[in-house]
């Protein structure tokens, strides 16, 4: 069953028509620096928050007009215009998911630009907007189109986070339609759902439906998934989109349908909007998601596991492994763990824990409960900061670095078991690929590990960054890591 990722299918039309039509500026400013970002980075948004479950009169009505038109000028439609990607042989390289959707390399349009539509949600009265990652990715300018304005909104990017598809933009606007939150952890399987956005380009539209699950991760769709289910139809254009509840409080953002035929089939999701609000709260501040770690390496519980390891039910994290000195390390986690509780609340399974952990504060304490040799022991844990990508600036000491426009991280054991990296292997990982830069043109790709440079060996992301910044200006000889194979790259 093919994952159909609701704005990979990519609605393409003419640019000159559409600058045209939308009477915007030719110029194109790229925002998609993280450097810009921490620039941009401001003031929280002022959110309007309602976190009070629904009361019994309020899960149903006879007609759900009088709450559209509260929440209908707080949804926009968002268009975004973006360079494509090329390849190392002059085609268009394609987004990770792009053989879920079924689109051959060979029939991917040649143009200059190219052309995204999504929706977004206002959640604060300056202009704050929520919006899918995959709506903005890559963007060099992107315009909101208001439900009751004629002229379009050119917005700026705060962030973006492709582990939670969760972008951050800002319009400049006086006391702004924003629609008012609720606690997504109250809503409950069965509650009417209302999916609002912008589906194929023809104009805001709302369907109906309930909320299917909850909680549901191992789509695979993105790193911390802990979607909404829903049957309300979800289609291209929808993504970003508002999930309201039934007094029309915003409970997700619209991300993605699986279906079998591209189109809806009654099985949509959406970001929690808890998630995406604690997402946005770390893009507005830092320009990035400052994420927990542990530091240790962890696996669901089967049947076979739970019987080994003498568990009640399969619920729980294994620890397969501990990173040397992290927090785990230090606090005394073993390789055998099995992690039951965190902060006294239960841990479905491993997604659970990974998404729980990501959203503590680095620094922060909590307190683990290990299954360890049939007994339970409660272990506090100083909670780590995971990595972040380095961002490799466009110059050093004057000159042009070779390596500018690549994101690059360093090796842990969380990410060799999810990209099959050996474990023995030094160096940085690529992390992301600016699109507009000449970087984006040589091969590289996402994945892909740097662990020599000009015949030196590399440890690490701060290694790889000290000798390319010295040798900016000239040529690097790189020996690259990708899906198995060794190759040399050189770059100018």
């Amino acid at each position: 069953m093919a994952l159909q990722g609701v704005e990979n299918r990519r609605k393409r039309v003419k640019v000159h028509g559409f600058l045209h039509s939308m009477k915007i500026r030719s110029a194109i400013v790229l925002l998609t620096s993280l450097g810009f970002f921490n620039a941009l980075a401001g003031t929280p948004p002022d959110l309007k928050i309602d976190a009070t479950p629904l009361a019994a009169g309020e899960r149903s009505g006879a007609s759900f007009a009088p709450v559209i038109r509260q929440v209908a000028n707080s949804v926009v439609n968002i268009y975004s215009t973006k360079s494509p990607r090329h390849n190392a042989g002059g085609g268009y390289s394609q987004h990770p998911l792009a053989p879920f959707f079924g689109i051959p390399q060979d029939q991917i349009p040649r143009q200059r630009l190219e052309q995204s539509l999504g929706s977004g949600v206002i959640v604060s009265r300056d202009g704050y907007i929520l919006t899918n990652h995959h709506v903005i990715e890559g963007a060099g300018q992107i315009l909101v189109a208001l439900h009751d304005k004629e002229t379009p909104f050119e917005a700026r990017l705060i962030g973006t986070d492709p582990q939670t598809d969760i972008a951050v933009v800002k319009i400049e606007i006086q006391d702004a339609p924003a629609i008012t939150l609720a606690d997504s952890d109250l809503v409950e399987v069965g509650d009417v759902a209302l999916a609002i956005g912008n589906p194929f380009g023809i104009g805001q539209t709302v369907t109906m439906g309930i909320v299917s699950a909850k909680g549901r991760r191992g789509m695979g769709i993105v790193d911390y998934e802990d979607f909404i289910q829903t049957d309300a139809s979800i289609n291209p254009g929808n993504s970003g989109g508002a999930l309201v509840d039934a007094k029309g409080r915003l409970i997700g953002i619209n991300q993605s349908i699986l279906s079998r035929s591209g189109g809806n089939q009654g099985v949509g999701f959406s970001v929690p909007i808890n998630l995406a609000k604690h997402v946005m709260g770390s893009l507005v501040a830092n320009g990035r998601v400052v994420r927990g770690h542990l530091g240790v390496a962890i696996q669901p519980v089967t049947e076979e596991l739970a019987e080994a390891f003498g568990l009640k039910d399969l619920s729980g994290a294994l620890v397969g492994e501990v990173t040397s000195h992290s927090p785990a390390d230090k606090a005394g986690i073993k390789p055998g763990d099995v992690i039951v509780e965190l902060d006294g609340k239960k841990v479905d399974d491993s997604a659970d824990l990974r998404l729980r952990v990501s959203k503590m504060s680095p620094g922060s304490e909590t307190t683990a409960t290990v299954h360890r040799d049939g007994q339970l022991e409660k272990i506090k844990v100083r909670v780590g900061s995971l990595n972040n990508p380095n961002t490799v600036p466009p110059s050093a000491n004057g000159r042009p670095s070779p390596l500018a426009g690549l994101q690059l991280q360093d090796l842990d054991n969380n990410l060799r078991q999810r990209l099959g990296i050996p474990p023995n292997l030094p160096g940085a990982v690529i992390a992301g690929i600016d699109p507009a830069s000449p970087t984006a043109r040589t091969g590289l790709q996402p994945g892909d590990v740097i662990f020599e440079i000009n015949r030196r060996p590399v440890q690490n992301a701060r290694e790889l960054l000290e000798i390319a910044q010295a040798s900016a200006g000239g040529r690097l000889l790189l020996r690259v890591w990708s899906q198995g194979l060794v190759r040399y790259l050189v770059l100018e």
